[in-house]
């Protein structure tokens, strides 16, 4: 039996295989003039950074606050639920046991929240205490 062994083209894999995975053969030039300096993008960079920081923290504040008032309510029990805010949106999650512990937790945490949007991502669990 005889084998024929294939050899593939490397040179043309090298500008092939960039442009079909989107890479590029060669990089384009830029001009001089229009580039802008490394300082303006490093400042924006930073002051992108401080306000995501400054975010992350609010949204911190804010979950602390949702969940210490759940936790403080005496006629709700909120082992089953669970608390998260992303860009200022607070979202529940988790069980309750009945309609009016679902309606409780609403209460809760949108007096909570303030003027923040709350979402309701919490199931009745049938059969509860």
């Amino acid at each position: 039996m005889n084998t024929v062994r294939k050899t593939r083209n490397w040179m043309a894999s090298a500008y092939v295989l960039p442009l079909v995975f989107g890479l590029g053969a060669f990089a384009s030039r830029v001009d001089a003039q229009n580039a802008a300096p490394p300082a303006d993008s490093r400042s924006a960079s930073i002051a992108a950074s401080t306000t995501q920081v400054a975010d992350w923290v609010a949204d911190e504040e804010l979950k602390k606050r949702v969940k210490a008032a759940l936790h403080a309510d005496p006629y709700f029990s909120d082992e089953h639920v669970s608390v998260s805010v992303e860009k200022g949106v607070v979202v529940l999650r988790g069980f309750v046991f009945n309609d009016r512990d679902l309606q409780d937790a609403l209460r809760i945490a949108r007096k909570a929240a303030g003027d923040k949007p709350v979402i309701d991502s919490l199931w009745i669990e049938q059969g509860g205490p």
